[in-house]
């Protein structure tokens, strides 16, 4: 009987064991994937709990991104007793095809959201039928009120709750809400920071409609417009063409839409580039604004290179301050051999463009023009001109800064302040350096600007009453660029243009980039822009004139 007892005893053992085993077997490998869909589902449905995400406003407290509270409804299908009615009922009410119902009902998932935003009269014939199985809650989803304006500068707040590009993506750490825990906070939910950016509503709306009517006009395949406060380097727009809408952006189909052409997008930057190689041979006393030199329409650098002028033109007898005006290439080739390979260099270094700008926007690109670093003779000649050298918008913006604020190099910046848990924290941005070049080769070379908007291929610039100084730029577009696997260049191009005002004291400065307009070349396109734009930001600024005509 004593043996019969033990025997009983281990086989009850056995027989809870194997049952234990056999549903551990069950639950770990036969349905494995039905019950890992229930955890997904119940992820899904119940995050962790956070305090509200911070908004995002421009300078004058418009805003640009924010939180709203929309009702959605789920359903449990478990609990649905009739899967055809219920599915019957919900499309009525919903507007949603009744077979899109029937394939989530059917799944076998513990929840399966059917709608979100669900409107008053929605909400009120759900409560109504009182569905066994569908469920109404109510969450914080992220809205763009401004939908295409500045998207690429605010970027979106993706699926998984995490900022992606732009602001959203940069300062996602303080954006974020928190859930504060301790003995005596009990986890409190903590609201993220709210983010007022340097952006001028104004000067914003400005700048889109530039860009939208070169689309009208010029059919430009893109383009980017920046305008900065040269002093302070706050960036006072930054438009591109395309944009989309971060209230649907997974609707969007080429992800290149998302990028910053300003921060994201490498580009040569053409003539506008020869301002930079003057900047060197005027700080070295190497020329001066009337240095001249014979242009016979080339220049030849070896036997396999010879550099050509727009329209293969020759000018004859030029100073330095007529190469800018009618943007000879071979008087920029002239000047940076007067300067020399080695402090061409280094001058490029200087203004910036090996390094980032350090912007604070997500994804910044930069190049460090290796080839140009080879020290191939053919390599500094196109660069002189701006050819064959690599930068980015924000990259020009920073260094021309430079050359309208007195030399002070000066880190471009899309915020002007943080407000976190009350405590205001105001972004200035410091100088890198106070004298990329000297007083005497920055008024010498402000003159010459002047001169190229006075009396050169840049007339169309001019503002009645006031002083601008500027730049084109008209650069070939290489195969590589274009993603194409051709060495070389194509008949694309991108045109541009840069200048600030007033000249001597300059209140704004503004790029304009257009990508592949129909224009030969940027005075024709980028030039007329400008002046609109910057006869525009005058009056709103209201900013004196120079002199009266």
């Amino acid at each position: 009987m004593k043996n019969w007892r033990l025997n009983f005893i281990l086989l009850l053992f056995l027989i809870l064991g194997a049952a234990v085993i056999g549903r551990l077997v069950l639950i770990q490998v036969l349905k494995d994937d039905y019950y890992k869909a229930l955890a997904q589902g119940q992820q899904k449905l119940f995050k962790t709990l956070k305090g509200e995400r911070g908004s995002i406003f421009f300078k004058d407290g418009t805003i640009l991104a924010t939180n709203i509270k929309v009702k959605k409804t789920y359903v449990s299908p478990i609990e649905i007793e009739n899967k055809e009615e219920t599915a019957e009922n919900l499309s009525m009410i919903l507007s949603l095809e009744k077979s899109e119902i029937i394939e989530k009902i059917n799944k076998e998932n513990m929840f399966e959201e059917i709608k979100t935003g669900l409107t008053d009269f929605e909400v009120e014939e759900l409560n109504k039928l009182k569905i066994p199985g569908v469920y109404i809650t109510e969450e914080s989803v992220r809205r763009y009120p401004q939908q295409f304006m500045a998207s690429q500068v605010v970027g979106f707040l993706g699926g998984e709750g995490i900022g992606q590009y732009g602001v959203e993506g940069y300062y996602d750490d303080i954006l974020q809400g928190k859930e504060i825990l301790g003995k005596e906070t009990m986890g409190v939910l903590a609201k993220g920071a709210d983010i007022f950016l340097t952006l001028d509503y104004n000067i914003q709306y400005m700048a889109e409609k530039a860009l939208e009517g070169a689309k009208k006009e010029l059919n430009i395949e893109g383009g980017t417009i920046i305008v900065v406060e040269p002093d302070s380097g706050r960036i006072l727009a930054m438009a591109n063409y395309p944009n989309f809408d971060p209230n649907n952006y997974s609707e969007v189909t080429e992800f290149q839409a998302f990028q910053n052409s300003a921060v994201q997008k490498l580009y040569e930057p053409g003539s506008v580039f020869k301002v930079i190689t003057m900047a060197g041979a005027l700080d070295k006393d190497k020329i001066n604004p009337q240095t001249s030199y014979v242009d016979t329409g080339q220049v030849k650098i070896t036997e396999k290179y010879t550099i050509t002028n727009y329209n293969r033109r020759a000018y004859g007898q030029q100073t330095m301050t007529e190469v800018l005006e009618k943007s000879i290439n071979t008087g920029a080739v002239f000047a940076e051999r007067q300067l020399g390979n080695e402090f061409f260099l280094d001058y490029v270094k200087r203004f910036g463009f090996f390094e980032s700008t350090g912007i604070d926007l997500q994804g910044e690109v930069f190049s460090s023009n290796e080839e140009l670093k080879k020290g191939y003779e053919i390599n500094f000649a196109t660069a002189s001109f701006g050819q064959g050298i690599e930068v980015t918008p924000v990259q020009i913006i920073k260094a021309f800064c430079a050359i309208a604020n007195g030399g002070r190099l000066i880190n471009p910046h899309i915020v002007e302040k943080i407000i976190n848990n009350g405590e205001i924290e105001e972004i200035k941005a410091e100088a890198e350096r106070s004298s990329v070049i000297s007083s005497k080769a920055l008024s010498q070379l402000t003159a010459m600007m002047i001169s190229a908007v006075e009396n050169g291929f840049s007339k169309k610039a001019k503002v009645p009453g006031y002083y601008i100084a500027g730049k084109t730029g008209t650069s070939q577009i290489s195969w590589s660029s274009l993603k194409v696997n051709k060495e070389g260049y194509s008949d694309k191009t991108w045109q541009s243009f840069i200048g600030f005002g007033p000249a001597y004291s300059a209140k704004f400065l503004i790029l304009i980039k257009l990508d592949n307009p129909e224009a030969n070349t940027a005075e024709y396109s980028a030039v007329p822009i400008f002046r609109e734009l910057s006869k525009s930001i005058i009056d709103y600024l209201q900013i004196p004139p120079d002199y009266i005509e």
